[in-house]
Order: C-alpha cells, then sequence, then structure tokens
C-alpha cells in the first residue's frame, strides 16, 4: 500500500529509508517545539497551547504535503515568520494576538488562492533578488539580536541602549556554555546538532540547579487558550494591509526557496522544474490556516528537510514521519515548560538560556545571502542594505523591508533604470509611503 501510495520504487527507495529520512528531518526542525512558545509568549500568549498549537500545525502541513505533492518536506512555523508576529505586530504595532492570527489566517488563504491560480510566478519576479536576500539576512540579524538578549549576553537599559550583559549570572554562562555545545555539533556535522545542544544545555541547566526539573512526560496541555480565537472581522482597516502582505511575502518566497532547494537536492527538480508544485504550496498555504485556527504563526517548509534528503528521503512518506513525531511531541509538555520558560536573574531580568543559543545559531544560518546581493550596483546593493540594518535597528521586520521597497525605485528612477523595477514594486513602495504617512 505504502509503495503504491507514494510511489516508492519508482523513486528507488524503500520504508525503512523513508522511516530513516523522516527521524533525521524530524531531529533538525524540532528545536521549533521548544523556541515557538518561548517567541509568541512575547505576545502574551499560552505555552502549552502554543506547543499544541505547533504540534497540530506542523503534523497538518507535514501530512499534506506528503498526501498531495509527495515531497519529502517537512513543514512548521517558520523562524523569521514568528518573529514578525510577535515582536512587530503584536508588540511594535499594538495588534491584539487574536488579530494577528486572523492576519496569519488571511495570508494563508491568498496563499492558497495564489497557488491554485498560479499568479505566484509574477509575485515572486516583482521582488528584486536584492531585496529577497535582503530581508533574509535582517531577519537573521533580528533573531540574532533576540537571542543575544534572551541570552543575557546584551542587555537593553531603559533608555534603548544596548551593553554587555552580567557574565557573572549562571543563567547568562548556561546561555554561553550552549552556545558553545550547538556550535561545536555543527562543527562536526552531528545531525540535529541544535535540538540536541537544546536537550544538553537544559540537562546541564538542571543539574547545576540553573532550572527546575518539572518532569518528561505528562498528558498533553489544553490548546483552549488560543484555538479558533482568530479575529478577521477586526481587520477591516487598510493600515492592516501592510502586515498581512508581508505575511503572504515571507511564508511565499520562504516556502518556494526550501522547494527549489531540497528537490534540487533530491534529485526531484526535473529539467529545472519543480513537479506538483502547486499541490506543494497548497500544502504550505493550508498549514498556515490550520495554525491561524489551532493558536500559532505562519507554517512554512523547512530547509532542514535536507538533511532527511541527504540519508534517503525522496517520497511523502518522509514527511508522514515527521507529522508523526510531532504528535508524539505533545506528550512533551514538562519538558517543553521547562526550556521554554524563563530564568529570572537576580536584577530581575527574564532570560531564556536553553533557547537563545539556538536563536543565534538560526540567525547565523541565515547570513548566506549576503554574497547574492550585487554590491557594485548601488540601486540594488543601497536598498539591500538599509533593509538589512533597518529590520534589527528599528526593532520591526516590516519597517526593514518599508525601508526597502521605497527606496529601491526611487535609486533606479535617479539612475535611469526605472524600466528594470516592476509595476508590483512601485505599487509596494507607494503602500510604505502612504503607510508613514497616515500613521
Amino acid at each position: 500500500m505504502l509503495n503504491r501510495l507514494f510511489k516508492l520504487s519508482e523513486n528507488k527507495t524503500t520504508v525503512g529509508t523513508e522511516v530513516m529520512a523522516g527521524s533525521t528531518t524530524f531531529m533538525t526542525m524540532a528545536y521549533i517545539i521548544f523556541v515557538q512558545p518561548q517567541v509568541l509568549s512575547a505576545a502574551g500568549m499560552d505555552i502549552g497551547s502554543v506547543m499544541m498549537a505547533t504540534c497540530i500545525a506542523s503534523a497538518v502541513g507535514c501530512v499534506l504535503m506528503g498526501l498531495l505533492a509527495n515531497y519529502p518536506i517537512g513543514l512548521a512555523p517558520g523562524m523569521g515568520e514568528n518573529f514578525f508576529f510577535a515582536y512587530t505586530i503584536v508588540v511594535a504595532m499594538g495588534v491584539p494576538w487574536e488579530k494577528a492570527l486572523g492576519m496569519v489566517f488571511l495570508s494563508g488563504a491568498l496563499f492558497a488562492i495564489l497557488s491554485i491560480f498560479k499568479v505566484r510566478q509574477m509575485v515572486i519576479n516583482a521582488v528584486p533578488n536584492g531585496l529577497k536576500q535582503g530581508i533574509a539576512v535582517g531577519i537573521g540579524l533580528f533573531i540574532t539580536f533576540i537571542g543575544l538578549i534572551n541570552a543575557g549576553i546584551i542587555e537593553r537599559n531603559p533608555g534603548a541602549i544596548v551593553e554587555r550583559g552580567n557574565f557573572s549570572e549562571p543563567a547568562v554562562l548556561l546561555a554561553l556554555f550552549g552556545l558553545l555545545v550547538v556550535s561545536v555539533l555543527l562543527v562536526r556535522k552531528i545531525k540535529g546538532a541544535i535540538l540536541i545542544g537544546m536537550l544538553v544545555t537544559a540537562f546541564t541547566g538542571v543539574i547545576s540547579g540553573v532550572l527546575e526539573f518539572k518532569g518528561l512526560v505528562s498528558r498533553p496541555p489544553s490548546i483552549s487558550p488560543t484555538f479558533f480565537k482568530f479575529d478577521i472581522l477586526g481587520l477591516f482597516h487598510w493600515e492592516y494591509i501592510v502586515p498581512i502582505l508581508t505575511l503572504l511575502y515571507m511564508d511565499m518566497f520562504d516556502t518556494i526557496g526550501t522547494l527549489i532547494g531540497v528537490t534540487s537536492q533530491s534529485g526531484l527538480m526535473k529539467d529545472g522544474k519543480l513537479p506538483r508544485a502547486s499541490r506543494a504550496l497548497f500544502a504550505d498555504a493550508a498549514g498556515t490556516a490550520v495554525g491561524a485556527v489551532c493558536g500559532t504563526s505562519t507554517v512554512t517548509a523547512y530547509i532542514e528537510s535536507v538533511s532527511g534528503v541527504k540519508v534517503g528521503g525522496k517520497t511523502g512518506l518522509t514527511a508522514i514521519v515527521v507529522a508523526f513525531f510531532f504528535i508524539v511531541a505533545i506528550f512533551f509538555y514538562p519538558l517543553v515548560q521547562m526550556i521554554s520558560g524563563g530564568v529570572v536573574t537576580q536584577g530581575g531580568a527574564i532570560l531564556h538560556p536553553v533557547t537563545a543559543p539556538a536563536l543565534i545559531i538560526v540567525g547565523s544560518m541565515m547570513m548566506w545571502g549576503l554574497r547574492k546581493i550585487e554590491w557594485d550596483d548601488y540601486t540594488e546593493a543601497i536598498p539591500a542594505f538599509l533593509t538589512i540594518v533597518a529590520i534589527p535597528f528599528t526593532f520591526s521586520i516590516a519597517d526593514g523591508i518599508a525601508f526597502g521597497f521605497i527606496s529601491y525605485p526611487i535609486l533606479k528612477l535617479a539612475a535611469g533604470r526605472g524600466r528594470e523595477v516592476s509595476k508590483l514594486a512601485y505599487v509596494l513602495g507607494i503602500l510604505f509611503v502612504l503607510r508613514y504617512i497616515f500613521l
């Protein structure tokens, strides 16, 4: 049955290989189970409920990817999208998290529509490569910045001045230890390095007395605090257009980039074309919509799926195995609670010494886009640079993207190269200008 459903023989793979690939992929992306509740708690959301929503939405997305597209790709709430949700939409813009979930749902619905009607290529081509790379790098710096703060390595005082943290604080020392462990595991090319590093750090925190052990398994926590709490009716105001489109953009490019990367590694891309691409994109969009209903941010395809491909994963059975492990994970809430929960320092600050190293490392992984920016062309380089620095310095992903989209068409016009700018890029630039004028 599995052979017929996933075409194992045709893809020259076996059930055993696919199970091993799915296990490997889950190990490399399971850190999101611990990180996501901590990130969304900044938006005032319940940790246990967010964990449940994360596992359920991830499992649904993986199952749809496996059954509809037959691709060995795991899905879960995206890093970057979760920070935009919590720190930009909720914290910076002051939008209630219920409305923010509504934005996630609408972005997922729009993504599904674009996937069905195959409009995605037009949208992709409308955004210049420099801005694509600049946004990814800027988000990486933002994630690293939050990780450094959560680790206590740097501190933001009431005057918003950043300074070095107190390295004599036990929680800070634990975070530094965790950063070293994860880095060494990555250098040694250990599969699941981030997850293993977090578990080693948590164990060290327990035996050193920095963390309190709360158990390993239990009944799953309640999902009711966030389930079906998304608010769409409250979004009928033009000021919400930009964050909704930003969520759509981030999900679309994350997913398409991952699909290209994973399928090229697995040999599933044929003559430069991606079979069943619309089905894969629809699975991602549906996962996002389910995540909004359950109570988590945008679900997207994970580039960590390459780890499963490298051990032989070639079909959707790999994704089904990943989904199985996400469901099993809901019984490990005490572990999630200990790892995601904060540690109060002597000065009253709340640090997250176990998850912070993961954020710093994930941020470093997003720096690769720097080499793809045309630094010799100032009409490309300056908008990309403004995007990169504005995201962490303004503490807002939306503002960083706005700087890029406003400056790009202006500089192209100034250079007499206005025809290189797509109509959609002009529209987005004007929308961002209007946003600053009227908000």
